[in-house]
């Protein structure tokens, strides 16, 4: 992959995979880490793409594994996890607070949804899931959502 290719890639998907990664990981510093790992497997391990939708696919699937693979090395450390990651700093609303709080399954379906625009067949092929436990999850992840708005009023 040549240089301006990279950069014309970076420029069209950085931004949101970066939104995806700072939801799943909480913190800034976790989000760019898992987007430098995806991009360097978009320059170096990257199968050839047909249509920007396959590449986008592609991406977003590299970052919900790298994203699910750096939960796994934090939950084998002897550090309890809320002693080791600071506070979410997620997004300008609450409401994004309140997703980025959602467990991780959860999580990752409502942004990849309504953060992103992808179908629920879509999801379930980036997350390796099928489509029932991808609406499973949505619905859980609005009903806890929907708990924690409801007693905020």
């Amino acid at each position: 992959m040549d240089e301006a290719l990279f950069e014309k890639t970076y420029a069209a998907y950085g931004p949101a995979l970066y939104r995806f990664c700072l939801v799943q990981m909480g913190n800034p510093s976790d989000a760019e880490d898992v987007l430098q790992e995806v991009f360097c497997k978009r320059l170096y391990r990257a199968p050839r793409f047909h249509a920007p939708a396959q590449e986008r696919r592609w991406l977003f699937q590299v970052a919900a594994n790298q994203c699910r693979d750096e939960w796994k090395r934090r939950c084998r450390r002897d550090v309890p996890l809320d002693a080791a990651l600071p506070a979410p700093e997620v997004a300008d609303t609450g409401l994004w607070e309140q997703v980025a709080a959602l467990p991780e399954k959860q999580r990752a379906v409502i942004h990849l949804h309504y953060g992103e625009g992808y179908s629920v067949e879509e999801i379930a092929g980036i997350l390796g899931i099928t489509a029932s436990a991808v609406k499973m999850r949505m619905k859980r992840g609005r009903e806890a959502l929907r708990k924690e708005w409801e007693a905020e009023r």
